[in-house]
């Protein structure tokens, strides 16, 4: 099949259930030609969308191919690039060497095994390096406490402990994020509504476990403390390692019920929320502040309304210990386009150091999404030729390149102290991407 589905296929799900395509041809048993042609024949309609985009520069660049897909040509379009996936340049490998790709990151759960980390960490000298980031949401989500149960009991097993108490339970999630940090692990990752950040006592924490465990549901108050204290335990144990911890805020997510009933979540049912941030991140991050325990730390927000939000706060807590040691991250989901891009840079630049962003982020399923860091690339380089043709930014060519190295592949390199893949040369942009594991 050929894959030119973006972000999980969110987006796309999404544009064709507007232009009236059947589910059918979105998530249902439709064959791939089938799906290939009901996208073309939308492709059209997204003008204006990133979608249109994105799907053209992937056809582009490594397809080769620089029409305007519609339902005119999907069935030359679909031989010719289903044709070139079966190249050796179009293997996983084979893609990852032709976009120089360095390194990747994936997201994996505690009670992953790693076993294919462990067999592309065996490779002698590769041009890709992979590397796996700890994503423990489903530690947090006590709410489904029969879901949640089930995972304890998983856990119990990665870990070879048995988890009768809060104790247990908190010594298995240690042991798991040591066995991540020998395979490699460098950065934790959290999907959240919000940030938790509740006072919270060791006692309160064995309780809700007790009543969780027990397939009790927990008072509203409770979880909160709950989540609170197990996001604080989990950041200190961050600092100890020297990792990163990134927090992804403000999905709302699962909104249609009839669709999730009927299809299951993560179905393309999804937006940006309205929570409050401001308060419950400032007494998070200001409470491993005081006692000199807050990692490096990238905060990704959903709603656009909040990005001078973000990027003041980061600035709340730069310490000068290392440059840019809080990132207000790259835009996020609905926001990884040209608009939220530009907007997201702009209360970077206004409010810190553009010049010390780590930059762009793929956070997507797709192995051919290395075009959105070209997209990003070039709105980089826009944003700055504007600033010089408008008289605000020197014709300082020098400067202006240093600054998007460092901002395009420099930043990151130095912050997340990876070893990377031999494709890497320090002096030329390469693309760096976080993948989800589904």
């Amino acid at each position: 099949m050929t894959e030119i589905w973006l972000d999980g296929d969110h987006y796309k799900w999404r544009a064709m259930r507007a232009n009236g395509v059947s589910e059918r041809f979105c998530t249902g048993d439709a064959t791939d030609w089938e799906k290939f042609e009901a996208w073309a024949n939308t492709v059209p309609q997204t003008i204006r969308n990133p979608l249109f985009h994105w799907t053209h520069m992937e056809l582009k660049r490594p397809f080769g191919i620089t029409e305007i897909l519609s339902g005119a040509n999907a069935r030359s379009v679909y031989d010719r690039t289903t044709a070139r996936l079966q190249e050796d340049g179009f293997t996983t490998l084979g893609l990852f060497k032709q976009f120089r790709v360095a390194a990747v990151s994936t997201t994996d759960d505690p009670v992953d095994s790693l076993e294919h980390h462990a067999a592309l960490a065996s490779r002698p000298n590769p041009e890709t390096r992979v590397y796996p980031t700890w994503r423990p949401d489903r530690a947090l989500a006590v709410e489904d406490t029969a879901t949640w149960n089930q995972w304890v009991n998983a856990l119990a097993a990665a870990s070879g402990i048995s988890i009768t108490g809060f104790k247990d339970f908190w010594s298995a999630i240690e042991k798991r994020h040591a066995f991540f940090h020998e395979m490699g692990c460098r950065a934790s990752d959290h999907g959240l509504e919000r940030m938790y950040a509740e006072s919270f006592t060791e006692s309160d924490l064995e309780h809700a476990f007790d009543r969780a465990r027990a397939g009790k549901a927990l008072e509203p108050l409770a979880a909160e403390k709950f989540k609170s204290g197990l996001l604080h335990l989990m950041a200190v144990l961050d600092h100890h390692r020297g990792w990163i911890q990134q927090f992804h805020l403000g999905a709302l997510r699962n909104n249609n019920a009839r669709g999730q009933r009927t299809l299951g979540p993560d179905k393309g049912f999804d937006s940006i929320g309205d929570f409050e941030q401001a308060k419950p991140l400032a007494r998070f991050l200001d409470r491993l502040d005081d006692s000199n325990q807050l990692a490096k730390t990238i905060l990704y927000n959903l709603n656009p309304r909040d990005n001078e939000l973000f990027a003041t706060m980061i600035g709340n807590f730069q310490d000068g210990s290392t440059p840019g040691k809080m990132q207000h991250g790259a835009a996020w989901w609905f926001l990884d386009q040209k608009d939220g891009m530009e907007a997201q840079l702009r209360a970077l630049s206004n409010m810190g150091l553009f010049s010390r962003f780590v930059g762009m982020i793929t956070d997507s399923r797709s192995f051919l999404s290395y075009s959105r860091h070209e997209y990003y690339r070039r709105l980089v380089c826009n944003l700055l030729g504007n600033d010089v043709r408008s008289g605000y930014l020197p014709d300082d060519r020098e400067l202006l390149a240093s600054a998007v190295r460092a901002v395009c592949f420099g930043n990151a390199k130095a912050y997340l102290g990876l070893t990377l893949g031999s494709l890497a040369e320090p002096s030329v942009p390469i693309s760096t991407q976080k993948l989800d594991k589904d």
